[in-house]
């Protein structure tokens, strides 16, 4: 079983910045593939970012140039670096882990979620 913690979301303006942390628990978090979803108001859940056990990444194209996914395994954390954030970037941003590893985009692929961290971006 792994629990997911998410940290490090707020309110900032257009164009600032924000840096999201998941905390993972468990030893085998070395293993998982880990994403980035996000889901705003009215719409379905979708990929923002993953990054593999080997460190392959993949992003939305919304996430392209803007946002850096990364992973520390000593601290059983994964990152994402978001900068020069829109309006249309407010969502409730979740934290996801796929034992099976890999670069699936879809929700089903991902075994384990957290609580979710509340970003909105001002205009």
């Amino acid at each position: 079983q792994v629990q997911l913690v998410e940290s490090g979301g707020g309110l900032v303006q257009a164009g600032g910045s924000l840096r999201l942390s998941c905390a993972a628990s468990g030893r085998t978090f070395s293993r998982y593939a880990m994403a980035w979803f996000r889901q705003a108001p009215g719409k379905q859940r979708e990929l923002v970012a993953i990054i593999t056990s080997g460190r392959s990444t993949n992003y939305a194209d919304s996430a392209k140039g803007r946002f850096t996914i990364s992973r520390d395994n000593a601290k059983n954390t994964v990152y994402l670096q978001m900068n020069s954030l829109k309006p249309e970037d407010t969502a409730v941003y979740y934290c996801a882990a796929n034992p099976l590893n890999g670069l699936a985009a879809t929700t089903e692929a991902y075994a384990y979620w957290g609580q979710g961290t509340q970003v909105t971006v001002s205009s």
